[in-house]
């Protein structure tokens, strides 16, 4: 197996989910800036200047799918480059907030369809026995790109009145690089086969992947698989139930941790427990760095304890830090207590949710139905990701902190039992195996 570049392309690719985590999390050190700037009400900013990225990401994940099937995984990515670039520009030049909104809109298209491209291009790549933590280098990217998000946005916040121009526009960068680097990444095989018919590409492809291997062999086992493969189904077939439900439940229940409403407004929240602005704006690289730390234990672990393991780390740690949450809210401790506790929650989603439900989605679809698949999971997601943090701010006021914490605290604690009863682990199977097992026998027992 030719690692090096195996790891390479991967980690190519896999900056999309270094802009991807970047984009979404830059808004938060602009936030107030923002608000005030505009002079917008609280329902107005969550809706369209904070969250506008957000219903982007929803149309490209609802969409996605056609261009990754279509043009292709490596071309698609490209596209999402060009994206990123011009969101990144275009927002940081806005001189009102339904053009900014706009060209934020655009950039969270570039996230919503890099959920389904990345992925399913480093899973078509990728040997089973590597498959786990090759997929999750789009994790620790989107992590890695929240981090520097933070630390971003904490060293450019005293630069002037347009600070937020800055934090906003800074993105164009690393998004130009990526968009240059993509280019050199090779073809997905699998897709080559699907939609191309272009066995030879293909084979030679996979000689570059398994230099050690009978590339014949690995393209036979591609093929044979594809000859039985029906391009007229669809994902919606009652054959395939199984798998779409758990995409469902997965994307769902990763929103229903709140995780992308604490990251939108992390610094908000640590304001609103007491700290002061910039030991809030601390906290917030604190989180970034804990998130990182413990996503590299996820990607580690992944291929070696198994996705549903994970998941019940993830699922117990959640339950403990947003049950502690709730009680720092509603008891009134000490400020100090609120960014500890959100120490622990992002530990627990870095091992767990965060490191599982990209690879998991690229998983369980067969390999004519994958990016499909992998749009949906992604819809039901970013669905969720633009409707739960539009109406943090108006929660917040109307029902308070507490309440929104204890609700996300009982969520979590479904999450457990659809880990224990529902959840099959996928570790180790290839693709075509893997797939054909969950559709026609519901999966391995749990």
């Amino acid at each position: 197996m030719n690692t090096s570049k195996l790891y390479f392309w991967s980690i190519v690719v896999a900056l999309a989910g270094f802009l991807f985590g970047f984009d979404t999390v830059v808004i938060s050190g602009a936030d107030k800036q923002l608000q005030l700037l505009w002079g917008t009400s609280d329902l107005f900013h969550g809706l369209v200047v904070m969250s506008m990225a957000l219903w982007g990401t929803v149309l490209g994940a609802i969409f996605g799918s056609i261009p990754t099937n279509k043009l292709g995984r490596k071309n698609t990515l490209f596209w999402i480059g060009v994206l990123y670039v011009t969101s990144a520009i275009g927002s940081a030049l806005a001189n009102d907030p339904i053009v900014f909104a706009i060209f934020r809109f655009l950039g969270g298209i570039g996230v919503g369809v890099s959920t389904i491209a990345a992925p399913s291009y480093v899973s078509e790549i990728s040997p089973a026995s590597k498959r786990g933590r090759l997929v999750a280098l789009y994790q620790f990217n989107i992590v890695f790109g929240i981090l520097m998000a933070y630390i971003s946005n904490y060293f450019l916040r005293d630069i002037g009145e347009a600070a937020w121009r800055w934090m906003i526009g800074v993105e164009a960068f690393p998004a130009l690089l990526y968009t240059l680097l993509v280019l050199t990444v090779p073809k997905s095989p699998r897709w080559l086969v699907i939609y191309r018919n272009n066995f030879s590409k293909a084979k030679e492809v996979l000689a570059r992947i398994y230099p050690e291997r009978d590339s014949e062999r690995e393209l036979s086992i591609i093929v044979a698989n594809h000859e039985k493969e029906d391009s007229s189904e669809s994902i919606f077939q009652s054959k395939y139930k199984y798998p779409l439900l758990l995409a469902f439940f997965i994307a769902f229940f990763n929103q229903f941790s709140g995780i992308n409403a604490f990251l939108y407004y992390a610094p908000r929240i640590f304001e609103m427990s007491g700290l002061e602005e910039s030991s809030a704006f601390l906290s917030s690289i604190g989180i970034g760095l804990i998130n990182l730390i413990f996503t590299l234990i996820g990607v580690a672990l992944i291929d070696k304890s198994g996705r549903k393991k994970l998941m019940y780390i993830g699922s117990v740690g959640y339950i403990f830090s947003l049950g502690l949450v709730t009680l720092a809210f509603q008891l009134n401790w000490p400020g100090f207590y609120v960014p500890v506790f959100f120490f622990v929650f992002i530990a627990a989603h870095a091992v767990g949710q965060g490191a599982v439900i990209w690879v998991f989605i690229s998983e369980i679809f067969p390999n004519h139905l994958r990016a499909n698949g992998q749009s949906f999971g992604s819809s039901v997601h970013w669905i969720l990701a633009a409707l739960i943090p539009s109406f943090i701010p108006y929660l917040f006021d109307s029902i308070g902190a507490p309440v929104v914490f204890g609700i996300f605290t009982l969520m979590m604690v479904f999450q457990l039992l659809w880990v224990k009863f529902y959840m099959p682990e996928t570790k180790g199977q290839e693709l075509e195996f893997l797939s054909e097992n969950i559709s026609r026998k519901g999966g391995n027992s749990p």
